[in-house]
């Protein structure tokens, strides 16, 4: 195996460069090491680039999410071998803990969301895989690769957080707050439970037709439209479920103003900044408020559905590039709304040529 890889690696200050790095080795015998076929970009990653994750070190390969190959494993991984195409999760479990035996693969004692975090992660030609066993999934022959990058990341977090925190259930209302790659996958799995209606909320009316096509019942707005009205005048006191997609202060406070009594509000987008939270309003209603890191326990699940043909998670890719091209595929991802970006696929397999540094200073844009 060759000593060096290309990879994006964080520099701090909004600095991405893609270089030269060491291919990463096998450190503990439950590791595995992953040749990556393909990876995508998070919002988490621009919002690593724009500083909202300082425990973020300059110097570390971005990217959580992936499938790829395995090249190696330590003595002790008994579930994978040299040769399996693997589902990476970007979430790490040792599989032991208390955490772990609860579900809550998130707060792993010796993981959680560590990869392009802690440590090195996927957006590179390889990545070693801590707890191998409990943090890789199976890819069944014949399946479609790029439709299962979706589940290393954004399919279990719209799922977990948003629509089983949500307590989604046959003829609820729900409104999903923000249609970027988190609320489309909400919406997308939302339709497990067979809601009566799906109400998308977005600034971009190019996300709001997409919604109606991955199966939204009505899109609003939010630049044009009084939010808040629109809801409360076409139901009878709000919807069962509000779905925060989005994480800034408004997107929250829309989700309530907008819950009815008994209703629920799941909070999925990442928030760096505090909210206005009206409790003197919302304990007299009734309301449950969620939040939460995805744990991934649903994968396995997801994976059978995507197999069979019930979900279709292909339908959120707009783009495709290779990873000499990762420092454009971060401009375009960065600036989604004009691209017209929900997820887009980096083929790692292709890479001729190394380009130049970047700053997000120059180019960088809210995803």
């Amino acid at each position: 195996m060759k000593e060096t890889m290309k990879a994006l690696v964080y520099f701090g200050d909004g600095n991405i460069e893609y270089k030269e790095v060491p291919v990463p080795v096998i450190n503990k015998p439950t590791d595995a090491l992953v040749r990556i076929l393909k990876t995508t970009i998070c919002g988490t990653d621009l919002g690593i680039i724009k500083g909202k994750v300082p425990t973020v070190k300059p110097g570390t390969i971005l990217g959580h999410e992936g499938v790829g190959i395995v090249e190696e494993v330590g003595g002790s991984v008994r579930n994978f071998k040299k040769g399996d195409h693997v589902i990476i999760s970007c979430i790490t479990s040792d599989g032991t803990c208390e955490y772990c035996k609860r579900g809550l693969y998130a707060h792993c004692e010796d993981g959680g969301w560590i990869l392009g975090h802690l440590i090195n992660g996927t957006q590179a030609e390889y990545v070693s895989i801590p707890h191998a066993d409990n943090s890789l999934h199976h890819i069944p022959e014949g399946s479609d690769e790029e439709a299962l990058v979706m589940l290393s990341d954004i399919l279990p977090t719209g799922y977990e957080i948003g629509v089983i925190n949500g307590r989604v259930k046959p003829g609820d209302t729900v409104a999903i707050v923000g249609s970027g790659p988190i609320g489309m996958a909400a919406l997308l799995t939302a339709q497990f439970y067979s809601p009566s209606r799906i109400i998308m909320i977005d600034l971009d009316d190019n996300r709001l037709d997409m919604a109606r096509k991955f199966g939204a019942t009505e899109t609003i707005n939010s630049a044009r439209d009084n939010v808040v009205e629109r809801i409360m005048s076409s139901t009878k006191d709000g919807v069962d479920v509000a779905i925060e997609a989005v994480g800034i202060p408004d997107t929250f406070n829309f989700c309530q103003k907008i819950i009815r009594p008994g209703g629920n509000i799941a909070v999925v987008g990442v928030h760096g900044h505090s909210v206005d939270l009206q409790l003197q309003d919302l304990w007299i209603r009734n309301i449950t408020l969620t939040t939460g890191l995805v744990s991934t326990n649903t994968t396995p699940m997801l994976l059978k559905t995507v197999s069979s043909g019930k979900l279709q998670p292909n339908k959120l890719i707009t783009h495709h590039f290779v990873l000499d091209d990762m420092l454009e595929a971060y401009k375009v991802f960065g600036d989604a709304g004009k691209e017209k970006a929900i997820k887009v696929i980096i083929d790692v397999e292709a890479s001729p040529v190394l380009k130049n540094v970047w700053s997000e200073k120059e180019a960088l844009t809210t995803a």
